[in-house]
């Protein structure tokens, strides 16, 4: 969740929302932004500085001089982000970098816990999976590298696959609580391992005469829902 200027960002302190993180314009001089920051600090509120675009592209409404995201710690490793809890999304066998930024920003977007990317990926990777997403990792724990499997032993919640073989569709699901969503690879889809580790698997509905969306579609029309369900 984003509180969006001075003001607002200055009502969450008021209120005792729980700010993670600051924001700012960099190099500026307003009073009033000097001391929203040097309250942010010492309430022990991670501050970090971007460029006039940065916050234009972040912001509800523009122009804003900062931007705080309440609700959610943004960094975490895979233990802490699976003891957390809340939704995470799964890429797993995801190969192609734009992709995995694309989803990134749609977990981001739609108020995810976190996201893990299985496989291994350079630093090269990193970086063009990073400027696809608009550098959203700043806002959401996003962890590479992981074993899907291993990861899905630990978990004590719910694991619910996304897969053409599935049965029931996003808005006949339970979405809420404690859940893994699961998006598998380009070619290869979600692997049979995965599958019998999953509670449910969901099938997104399609109607023409192409056999699947594109990556992203389906995460979106399902981190929507999961939104919705969540909200209500």
């Amino acid at each position: 969740m984003q509180r969006c200027g001075i003001d607002a960002i200055e009502a969450s302190l008021d209120a005792g929302e729980d700010i993670t993180l600051v924001l700012a314009l960099k190099e500026c001089d307003d009073p009033r932004l000097i001391a929203l920051l040097d309250r942010c600090m010492d309430a022990g509120i991670d501050v970090s500085f971007g460029s006039e675009n940065d916050l234009w592209r972040m912001a509800e409404t523009s122009p804003a001089l900062a931007l705080a995201l309440v609700g959610r710690e943004p960094v975490a490793d895979i233990d802490t982000m699976l003891e957390r809890g809340g939704l995470i999304w799964m890429l797993a066998g995801v190969q192609y970098q734009t992709n995995v930024g694309f989803c990134i920003r749609v977990a981001e977007v739609s108020g995810a816990s976190g996201l893990i990317v299985t496989g291994e990926w350079t630093s090269d990777d990193r970086h063009r999976i990073i400027r696809a997403a608009m550098r959203t990792n700043r806002f959401m724990p996003v962890v590479f590298g992981c074993d899907e499997l291993a990861a899905l032993k630990s978990w004590k919640g719910r694991v619910l696959a996304i897969e053409d073989v599935g049965t029931e569709e996003p808005w006949d699901a339970d979405l809420t609580g404690d859940v893994i969503l699961i998006i598998g690879g380009e070619n290869a889809g979600v692997s049979k391992e995965l599958l019998e580790a999953a509670d449910q698997t969901i099938r997104i509905p399609m109607a023409g005469f192409t056999p699947s969306y594109n990556l992203q579609a389906p995460m979106a029309v399902v981190a929507v829902e999961a939104l919705r369900q969540r909200r209500s």
